[in-house]
């Protein structure tokens, strides 16, 4: 691979997305960022880490509280952070962060919009894994050491906060295929597998 390619991932609960991400980098030889862009983020605002802990991939809690500011857009436009909820504070600095990341080399992010962050960059290649139930509530099970009972609820509760979060800042349906280079569906290849797949499409882009 011999481009700067930045790899973003979306990911539904339970596919695999994370663990995917962190042996492509591992294997590409390059930075791995997803819980990373909290401390960043926070580095760059001056403010603790734990302040974002319990808001990181979640929308504002409202979205007539968000229009009624008028003071900022995402994406293109000017941001007032003073009186802003505290999920938008945390989408703007990763806005910049991943933006920056992605101007300094190669690099693998999850979640966070990235795709949609980065969407005017070239070098920017988006993947989005997926799965069927079954095999997430077994991974939630065995990975995540989630009770097996509330397995598909916690499943089903984390994609709804992840689409409302994907929704709201970017304006876009969350997994929508075409939003994405690669979709893979996870339970029918290995972690190793789908990371194969990925460095064999980055041969062909290259």
């Amino acid at each position: 691979m011999n481009k700067n390619f930045v790899i973003t991932i979306g990911r539904q609960f339970g596919s695999g997305g994370r663990a995917v991400g962190q042996k492509l980098a591992k294997k590409l030889n390059i930075p791995f960022y997803d819980k990373e862009l909290i401390s960043i983020a926070a580095k760059e605002s001056g403010l603790n880490p734990e302040v974002f802990k319990d808001v990181d991939e979640t929308a504002a809690n409202s979205l007539l509280y968000s229009l009624s500011m008028g003071m900022y857009s995402f994406g293109n436009g000017p941001l007032a952070m003073g009186d802003l909820p505290i999920n938008d504070k945390l989408y703007i600095l990763q806005h910049q962060v991943i933006k920056d990341l992605a101007t300094k080399g190669p690099c693998v992010i999850v979640g966070r919009c990235a795709d949609y962050v980065l969407k005017d960059n070239p070098n920017c290649v988006n993947v989005f894994i997926h799965a069927n139930m079954e095999y997430r509530k077994k991974r939630a099970v065995v990975v995540h050491n989630i009770d097996e009972k509330r397995a598909e609820h916690i499943i089903n509760k984390t994609d709804k906060t992840r689409a409302n979060y994907y929704s709201f800042y970017s304006g876009q349906k969350w997994g929508q295929p075409q939003n994405y280079d690669l979709c893979i569906e996870s339970s029918k290849l290995t972690d190793d597998q789908i990371v194969d797949l990925i460095c064999a499409y980055l041969d062909l882009k290259d």
